[in-house]
C-alpha cells in the first residue's frame, strides 16, 4: 500500500472490522486445521495440499496486515459538515442526470478501499467523484474520463 491518505465511511470501517475479526479467528483456524490434515499426508516436499494452505496461510496474514494498516492510518468520514451540509461528501447517495440524455444514475460516494460498483459505490478519488465532491444540489458538474471525453450533469439529488 502506498502512503495516500485512505477515507472510510462507518460502514466502510465496520465490514473491516468484521473481516479482520473473521480472518483472524474462523478462518485461521480453518487454514491451520488444512495444514494439520496435509501434514499427515506424508512428504511435505511433494505435498500439493500442504503448500496450497500454507499459501493461503501467507494471503491471509497479509490481509491481516493490510486491513490493521487501514484501521489504524484511515480517516472516517462522518459526512463532512453532518447533515446540515448541502454539499456532496464521502457517504452521501447521490443521484446524477446527464445534461444531454437525461440518463440519472445513483450512486454513493465512499473511499477508495470501499468501491463496489455491484452495489452502486463509487471512489472519492474516480473521476465522477472527484468532480462532485463539495458541489451542492442543482449544480452543474462537468467529468472528465482519462480518455478526454467531457459529460456535464446535474446533481439532483443528495441524501445522506
Amino acid at each position: 500500500m502506498d502512503n495516500t491518505e485512505i477515507i472510510l465511511t462507518p460502514e466502510g470501517k465496520a465490514k473491516l472490522v468484521e473481516e479482520l475479526a473473521y480472518r483472524e479467528g474462523e478462518k485461521d483456524a480453518e487454514i491451520i486445521e488444512r495444514i494439520k490434515v496435509a501434514r499427515d499426508f506424508g512428504d511435505l516436499s511433494e505435498n500439493s495440499e500442504y503448500d496450497d494452505a500454507k499459501e493461503e496461510q501467507s494471503k491471509n496474514a497479509a490481509r491481516i496486515a493490510e486491513i490493521r494498516k487501514i484501521l489504524a492510518t484511515a480517516t472516517i468520514s462522518e459526512n463532512a459538515g453532518g447533515k446540515r451540509d448541502p454539499a456532496v461528501s464521502i457517504g452521501c447517495t447521490v443521484a446524477l442526470e446527464e445534461v444531454k440524455t437525461k440518463k440519472k444514475v445513483t450512486f454513493t460516494l465512499v473511499g477508495t478501499t470501499e468501491t463496489d460498483s455491484l452495489e452502486h459505490k463509487i471512489s472519492n478519488e474516480s473521476p465522477v467523484g472527484a468532480a462532485i465532491i463539495g458541489h451542492k444540489k442543482g449544480e452543474m458538474v462537468t467529468v472528465s474520463s482519462p480518455s478526454g471525453k467531457t459529460r456535464d450533469y446535474v446533481i439532483s439529488k443528495i441524501s445522506r
